[in-house]
């Protein structure tokens, strides 16, 4: 019988890639709660509907790239793709924000597009982000990209750069289309074929190709921001100010554009050298229209996403270490009646030591290759349980970084351990006695 393997597209993350993955969704869940974000979990099916409203029709993601399937019922259903629709969803459907208030939120989780393979781009691939509901104004659009320079700062990311346009309203926004796709209808036999596409659904697409061959021609075209108004225009200039008096560096890109139809206004992206041409670890903008476009009140929003692969792949490139959390203690018994007894002696430690992990160790031999075992886990002390010390009602602490070594009654064990892990070099002996040299 042949050996079954992951799915084309998709990848485990294994037992010493996880402390990676940790770091990351910690450091960003900090960040996230440090500026009043509170997480909101949907689910990872939505109806199709939802994505070819919010997203657009003549986006790749939803003509090319959704994993679409009817259900039992013949309904249409989508994998999720991207969170925001989802997040805007759940908004509308549970009334959210109420009472005239704002609503801050942040989400993570598994997104899943059917696209060509490239570095760190997966199938299955995971996103966190966080979005503004009910702020309309510039000072809304300023936090959601200093909360990602604040993440990119906790993470160590030196390597990466911001650049920040803006689309403007709806309305400027369909001006400007039609005058991009006059522009580009006069070089129609300049365009290579997914251009030729866009030209009649979506011309601003075009500006984001990466062909080398169109470069000449979209360097040459109108751009976005000649096409605001003094409103948009007076919106961007707010924003991009706000970030200077915050110290962020900022480049205007006046060629950015997203791949989703819902943004106006203020678009943005943090960028990496280390990621070749797909270089993007991070997106997002205002959506003033989404709430709308899926049956809810006119309601201003604004959010980012960003891509975990993605920022991992830009952490291992700049050298920073990620390692496992080390337990506190590793517990090692050796005879048959203290292995049966282990995980009794464990469980009372583990509910007198709340916050202290502990290992029982589950592997066969003597105290030797056991111990030996203890120091690879990386934990502070080992506590060995033989058939002398269940005999005696004791236990031994030993110090795994140090020379320490304690034999204490069972029954007073936990105090012990809490003021060895408090004070290595001073915790009491079985006695009661201190060491402090």
């Amino acid at each position: 019988m042949s050996r079954l393997k992951v799915v084309r597209g998709m990848k485990d993350i294994l037992p010493p890639e996880a402390p990676r993955w940790h770091q990351v969704e910690d450091r960003a869940r900090a960040v996230f709660e440090g500026y009043g974000y509170q997480e909101l979990r949907t689910p990872v099916l939505e109806h199709t509907e939802l994505f070819r409203r919010s997203i657009g029709e003549a986006t790749d993601i939803v003509e090319k790239e959704m994993y679409t399937f009817p259900d039992r019922k013949g309904r249409s259903l989508s994998m999720r793709p991207e969170a925001t629709a989802s997040c805007v969803r759940a908004a509308v459907e549970h009334g959210l924000p109420r009472g005239g208030e704002g609503l801050r939120i942040w989400y993570a989780g598994p997104m899943f597009r059917y696209e060509k393979m490239q570095k760190e781009r997966y199938r299955q691939f995971y996103q966190l982000g966080a979005e503004i509901y009910g702020a309309g104004g510039p000072a809304a659009d300023a936090e959601i990209i200093l909360v990602t320079a604040r993440l990119w700062r906790g993470l160590g990311l030196g390597n990466v750069a911001l650049e920040v346009n803006s689309l403007g309203t709806r309305e400027e926004q369909s001006a400007y289309r039609e005058q991009l796709r006059e522009y580009l209808s006069d070089h129609r036999d300049r365009l290579d074929e997914d251009s030729q596409r866009r030209l009649s659904s979506n011309p601003l697409r075009v500006l984001d190709s990466k062909n080398p061959d169109m470069q000449p021609l979209i360097e040459a075209a109108p751009l976005p921001l000649d096409a605001l108004g003094n409103a948009s225009t007076a919106h961007f200039q707010e924003v991009t100010g706000m970030l200077s008096e915050c110290g962020v560096e900022f480049r205007v890109n006046r060629r950015l554009v997203r791949g989703l139809d819902y943004y106006t206004r203020t678009v943005f992206e943090w960028v990496s050298g280390d990621l070749g041409a797909q270089s993007a670890i991070c997106g997002g903008g205002r959506y003033d229209r989404l709430f709308t476009e899926i049956g809810g009140p006119d309601t201003p929003a604004v959010g980012f996403s960003a891509g975990v692969e993605r920022i991992i792949a830009v952490m291992d490139a700049a050298g920073i270490e990620a390692r496992a959390e080390a337990p506190d203690l590793y517990l090692a018994a050796v005879g048959d009646a203290p292995c049966r007894r282990a995980h009794a002696v464990a469980e009372r430690l583990r509910d007198a030591l709340p916050d202290v992990s502990l290992v029982v160790d589950a592997g066969d031999g003597g105290f030797r290759p056991k111990l030996r075992r203890a120091d690879r886990s990386g934990a502070r002390l080992a506590l060995v349980l033989g058939e002398d010390e269940l005999a005696a009602g004791c236990i031994q602490l030993k110090a795994l970084r140090g020379e320490r070594q304690d034999q204490v009654p069972l029954e007073r064990a936990a105090d012990h351990i809490r003021d060895l892990l408090a004070d290595p070099d001073g915790a009491p002996r079985a006695d009661g006695t201190r060491d402090n040299g």
